[in-house]
């Protein structure tokens, strides 16, 4: 029997060509985009796992308290880990750790003559402890015990010496700032995997980090490296996470209203987003955002099969009643229905298989990751579980038909079965209208924040970083910028160390006249060199940017966000003074955009050093090419195997948003597929609505009526299910949009021009996908469709 039901639906399927080729394309396709999706939130969760302790392993962050807002930092006292596992018996280990993302750029790592970027990482002993660091050679006993032992990764071992165990015992030299010095490698372990968040290529002993910068490891107040803790087995998290909560309040002597809490470590990657001291999201915005998506086309694929499948219902009549009269039971229909469905399915998932293969090439050039597809059984299962749900409305609708009905050629129908199919085109439209419309919003928006005014010029800038860890390394970055002032074509340089991009560390303990007891406040610290605010272009509100000499230490600019919190009146002149230090007033700057769009212009304030270690340079418009050419020389000249790593500043801005337009970009396509999709499903129920009124379309021609007469007969009525699912869609899209405005600090407005492009483009999606079914009908010959009975 098996065989039978399989040999009758190879059978159908060739025969019907036009019905398998619109459910195979509908089906693949939908498959293939569930399957991207699947990959690329596979990859998402996949970051920081691992960890067979991970129940137990949290990260301690902390939520600091300023004039009614709470602002959320992942950095802490260098003191806190020793404090937490000395004072609480519930945590077993703890770990103080700066991240290699601690210090923006990577250092270099040096090995005779040959030089390489390498990313450091330090860390107390119990680091390993708390992390699954498999070491190839050597172990982690160097690294917890003497400040100058190092271990590197396996790649650095087999690149530099050959072989792990080669590398055992040999002497580098890593150049990271006030790190500048040679180290002896005791271990080599493997190399990080991709899924971590935070990936570093050398590790180091946090007991050094602290001896170069005592102020982290001695001052509660100070907040700079990473804390994390594992706790024992049964430990209560959340009455442990109150029992700490003051714990830096009651140590801090600048009395800063900090509250400890704790962050699951597996959980920093996707939940990493707060706002007013809560967790409001993060990455994982976009995985449910996706995991929606691709439900939603699963399931206009899974409609679609059930509009074609029951449009082509009448041409199954006989077969229907002839198998019902010699004794088939409903039952035994509906499983070789099912049995069809399946086998579609399975034959899409072969096709969505290979369009995987085909597109993800481009789709990890779109989303930037290295996804591969593997063998994997629940694809079967998922392909199975489609073909049942889209073959469960068609076999119940097929497998009801009553004998004598059916063996006439009547093809039975009912109000309820109207309102089904109808009401599934009206589902599959609304989704494709707020499609249109999110991606109009979504596009709009990103261009905005991209090309609106920052507040500075970021055009034609060039940003490049340099050694300057060392007084010889200053006076060589001193000539070589001397050199670059000289080059034609080049307009202005400076250096930074923090920039405009959200990289900026914060300050706190400011006293500045008229203070109110209480009013504290983290301002924004941007260490810049001699000449960056020129180069950049920043807007003078009064008084004049700092000197170029040795009195630029004791000067200080400030923001308007700044001098407004501050509440000074004719600031320039006054005294500011912080950690121990007197600082003049001798401008300020216009508010201008240091971090994402999703923030408000917070307070800041520049210090200036004569050199720092990244290097911008403004270009005259039309001379990029030779300028690069001459700077990548004069570089070569001076750091001598030490590769030209240059971004232009309008570029670094840009990444800023890397997420928000891949998303952008992935949105486009998967609307475009959904709308797609969908208007498979309308031209088999514009096939299925033209088979049904075919006698009456015969009679219409037969007393005079037009082939036009009848195309718009046909239309009207998929007209106003198009125009009930805009009427439904666009309050629906414009509740969703301005929702996702709302988390950015600077918009777009929400205007009504986008969901009227929105609805007339459905419009027109729609004539063009039925006007074709539409003349069809019209055009046929009345004589075949009256001489049916």
């Amino acid at each position: 029997m098996l065989i039978s039901y399989l040999k009758i639906a190879w059978r159908n399927l060739r025969k019907e060509r036009l019905f398998t080729i619109l459910n195979l394309v509908g089906l693949s396709t939908g498959l293939a985009c569930a399957l991207l999706i699947w990959l690329w939130i596979a990859d998402e969760r996949g970051k920081d796992l691992g960890n067979p302790r991970d129940a137990q392993l949290y990260q301690v962050m902390q939520n600091l308290k300023e004039e009614g807002k709470v602002q959320t930092m992942s950095y802490t006292s260098g003191l806190l880990a020793n404090g937490l596992k000395t004072d609480y018996p519930q945590v077993e280990y703890a770990a103080t750790v700066v991240p290699a993302s601690w210090f923006g750029n990577p250092g270099e790592l040096y090995v005779g003559d040959t030089l390489i970027k390498a990313r450091g990482q330090f860390v107390s002993p119990d680091y390993f402890e708390l992390f699954s660091t498999p070491f190839v050679a050597g172990d982690a006993h160097g690294v917890k015990t003497d400040v100058h032992s190092i271990a590197i990764s396996n790649r650095m071992a087999t690149d530099f010496f050959g072989s792990a165990q080669k590398a055992l015992g040999k002497n580098l030299r890593w150049n990271q700032g006030e790190f500048d010095d040679t180290y002896t490698i005791t271990g080599v372990f493997a190399d990080v995997p991709s899924s971590n968040t935070d990936p570093f290529d050398i590790l180091l002993n946090f007991t050094l980090f602290a001896q170069k910068r005592p102020g982290i490891v001695t001052d509660w107040g100070n907040s700079d490296p990473s804390t994390f803790i594992r706790l024992k087995e049964g430990t209560d998290v959340p009455r442990f996470e109150a029992a700490i909560a003051s714990y830096v309040k009651n140590r801090d002597k600048y009395k800063e209203d900090k509250v400890l809490f704790l962050r699951r470590f597996s959980d920093r990657y996707l939940h990493d987003e707060y706002t007013d001291g809560k967790l409001t999201g993060g990455r994982i915005t976009y995985v449910h955002l996706f995991s929606l998506i691709a439900l939603f086309i699963l399931a206009l694929a899974c409609i679609n099969f059930m509009n074609l499948s029951t449009a082509r219902a009448s041409r199954r009549l006989k077969e229907v009643g002839i198998k019902k009269v010699v004794g088939a039971r409903r039952g035994t229909l509906v499983v070789q229905y099912l049995g069809e469905s399946v086998l579609m399915s399975l034959l899409a998932l072969v096709a969505a298989l290979g369009l995987v293969v085909a597109f993800l090439p481009a789709f990890n050039a779109m989303t930037g990751k290295e996804l591969h597809l593997g063998l994997d059984g629940r694809l079967v299962v998922v392909a199975l579980a489609t073909g049942l749900v889209a073959g469960s409305y068609p076999a119940l609708y097929l497998s009801g038909f009553k004998p004598i009905s059916t063996l006439k050629g009547a093809l039975p129908g009912s109000a309820a079965e109207l309102l089904v199919r109808k009401g599934l085109v009206v589902f599959q439209f609304t989704l494709s209208v707020v499609a249109i419309a999110s991606v109009l919003v979504i596009y709009r928006q990103l261009h905005y924040i991209v090309t609106r005014d920052p507040g500075y010029s970021r055009d034609h800038v060039v940003d490049f970083p340099i050694p300057v860890s060392t007084p010889q390394s200053e006076q060589a970055a001193q000539a070589l910028l001397n050199e670059i002032r000289g080059f034609p074509g080049v307009v202005s340089v400076g250096t930074h160390h923090h920039d405009f991009n959200g990289g900026h560390g914060g300050i706190g303990g400011f006293d500045w006249p008229g203070k109110q007891p209480g009013q504290e406040m983290n301002f924004a610290n941007l260490e810049v060199g001699y000449g960056f605010m020129q180069t950049m272009g920043l807007r003078l509100k009064e008084g004049r940017y700092m000197s170029d000499d040795s009195n630029a230490k004791r000067e200080i600019v400030f923001n308007e966000a700044a001098i407004k919190f501050m509440g000074l009146k004719n600031p320039v002149g006054k005294t500011i003074t912080f950690w121990g230090g007197h600082h003049v007033i001798v401008g300020v700057v216009k508010d201008f955009t240091f971090e994402s769009a999703y923030k408000t212009i917070t307070p800041a304030f520049f210090q200036v050093f004569p050199v720092a270690d990244n290097v911008v340079v403004r270009i005259q418009g039309g001379s990029e090419h030779a300028v690069l050419g001459r700077l990548q020389r004069v570089f070569a000249s001076y750091y001598r195997g030490l590769s030209f790593d240059y971004r232009f500043l309008d570029e670094e801005y840009a990444a800023l948003y890397a997420s928000e337009e891949r998303v952008s970009v992935l949105s486009r396509y998967f609307a475009g597929l959904a709308i797609l999709i969908s208007c498979l499903g309308l031209f088999g129920l514009a096939a299925f609505s033209a088979q049904r009124r075919q006698k009456e379309i015969g009679i219409r021609k037969v007393i005079g009526a037009s082939t036009a007469r009848i195309a718009l007969m046909l239309s009207g009525d998929f007209f106003r299910l198009v125009a009930l699912a805009a009427v439904i869609a666009l309050p629906v899209s414009w509740w969703l949009m301005r929702r996702w405005l709302e988390s950015f600090a600077f918009r777009v407005p929400l205007g009504a021009d986008v969901f009227l492009i929105a609805g007339v483009a459905i419009m027109g999606i729609t004539l063009g996908t039925i006007g074709f079914q539409s003349y069809k009908a019209g055009q046929a010959s009345p004589v075949k469709s009256l001489r049916s009975e």
